[in-house]
């Protein structure tokens, strides 16, 4: 087939931030090319797996591709994982996930698609939930499926590999997971397949599949970058709450944690989470670079530029104008929360208690960091007692303050 070039041009687009597999860019021009020709969307497929109940920056990466592909008119698929969240990803991990319960699955699941509204359109996209077919598989149909890979292939797989090398337990329900979700690839014959690069090997087991099944053209995959968290080290995750950035966040919350990332990570995160032209970001990484403007500058369009994004102007706004106040100028928010202290606390249980951390080990962690003030004092007791009618402020971080009466 001869390439037109509206279509080269199309996958050049499509394919900024991403890698296509198995044949890059020319096969999926030429996927695009014979979808036109026939009049035929491609199907889009991404598979969610509802193990918790917020999404976060991380996964808009992915979720913004989907967005492309749905303004050229191509059908998204989303598959809610009612059956895989039940087993839960080993991929990255170095232990057997703990399952989930079925109320537990329904229950993250509620919120998943009214956040993913935030950047795509979901009453567009086909729905659908991979427990109406997989719970419904015969042990003969589980044997099929499973006789089409071996156990060597899935020992190449380097969580698993690294796993049995250290000697660590692998459970055979785990060798499920990547071909339940390489079956879901069958049953929504899936042109495409998006994924973090931590997917390659589900994503791929896909095509095989597809092809064990009788699908004459298998799906490519696309794989998108893992987002960074605030710390700028580990991918951004729920299990590390203090550098996740939550689509549930507030917009004061969102802007705060967006200035927090670390300078070399500016323009990935503009790369990634934005629709600025690479022309823009290569004169930001020079003028950088060269000293011209100052970082700060830059973050804090960033970081207004997508809390607008999710939050609306009016908020960003808002937002903005917190940040310098509070940040910048030193101040204390106009609007602190007044707490009643109705008998004696610790100070670890009283941030864990608000809501400024998740835990008593993160709270330790933030007065280790010198980041929990009153009156504008570092504590650094660990036992510190809070007392009724102290009439002090608390300040967790740059942005989490409360007023204790």
């Amino acid at each position: 087939m001869e390439l037109r070039e509206e279509f080269i041009e199309q996958a050049r687009q499509l394919t900024r931030n991403a890698e296509v597999l198995p044949n890059g860019l020319e096969e999926l021009a030429a996927k695009l090319q014979h979808s036109a020709d026939t009049n035929t969307p491609l199907r889009i497929k991404l598979g969610m797996d509802p193990t918790r109940p917020d999404l976060h920056l991380g996964h808009t990466v992915v979720m913004r591709k989907l967005r492309e592909f749905q303004s050229l008119g191509h059908k998204i698929v989303l598959i809610v994982g009612g059956a895989t969240a039940m087993i839960g990803d080993p991929s990255g991990k170095t232990d057997t996930r703990p399952a989930l319960t079925k109320e537990q699955v329904e229950e993250n699941a509620k919120t998943y698609f009214e956040q993913m509204s935030k950047v795509l359109d979901v009453s567009e996209a086909e729905v659908v939930n991979n427990a109406d077919w997989l719970h419904k598989m015969s042990f003969t149909d589980l044997l099929k499926l499973a006789s089409q890979i071996t156990v060597a292939q899935m020992m190449t797989r380097d969580d698993f590999a690294k796993r049995y090398s250290e000697g660590r337990p692998i459970a055979i329900h785990e060798f499920f997971y990547p071909l339940m979700q390489a079956y879901d690839s069958v049953v929504v014959d899936s042109d495409i397949e998006l994924g973090g690069t931590d997917q390659r090997f589900n994503t791929l087991l896909g095509r095989d599949i597809q092809s064990a099944y009788g699908k004459k053209y298998p799906q490519l995959v696309m794989m998108l970058p893992l987002l960074e968290g605030t710390d700028g080290i580990v991918k951004m995750s729920k299990t590390y709450p203090e550098h996740c950035i939550s689509l549930t966040d507030n917009a004061k919350d969102m802007f705060g944690k967006l200035m927090s990332i670390p300078d070399t990570l500016i323009t990935r995160y503009y790369s990634l989470l934005t629709d600025v032209s690479q022309e823009e970001l290569l004169k930001m990484d020079k003028d950088i670079e060269s000293g011209t403007v100052n970082p700060r500058d830059i973050k804090m369009q960033l970081a207004f530029t997508i809390t607008e994004e999710y939050h609306g102007t009016a908020e960003a706004n808002k937002a903005e104008q917190e940040f310098i106040n509070v940040v910048s100028n030193k101040g204390i928010p106009e609007d602190i929360e007044s707490v009643k202290i109705e008998s004696e606390v610790n100070i670890l249980d009283l941030l864990v208690n608000l809501g400024f951390v998740q835990s008593k080990g993160e709270a330790k962690r933030l007065i280790q960091g010198g980041g929990v003030k009153l009156d504008g004092e570092k504590v650094s007791d660990m036992t510190l007692a809070i007392k009724p009618d102290m009439n002090v402020i608390l300040q967790a971080g740059k942005r989490k303050f409360a007023k204790l009466v």
